[in-house]
């Protein structure tokens, strides 16, 4: 089984920031869900962009795990 990204929605504090560092993997939509980031991509792919991101999320809502 491979890798899956994925953000915990309930303790997203979209911040964005995975945003920020990952667009291809990461996105936010202020209209349809202001309150939590989402993945896009959830078979990943950067993996050094998706290990930034887990690191620099304050609310440590990220996960890439099989």
């Amino acid at each position: 089984m491979a890798k899956q990204v994925k953000i915990d929605s309930d303790e997203c504090m979209a911040c964005e920031t995975c945003v920020e560092l990952c667009p291809d993997i990461f996105a936010f939509d202020e209209a349809t869900n202001p309150d939590s980031a989402y993945v896009i991509k959830p078979e990943g792919g950067d993996e050094a962009c998706i290990e930034e991101a887990i690191a620099s999320c304050p609310a440590e809502c990220i996960t890439y795990e099989e």
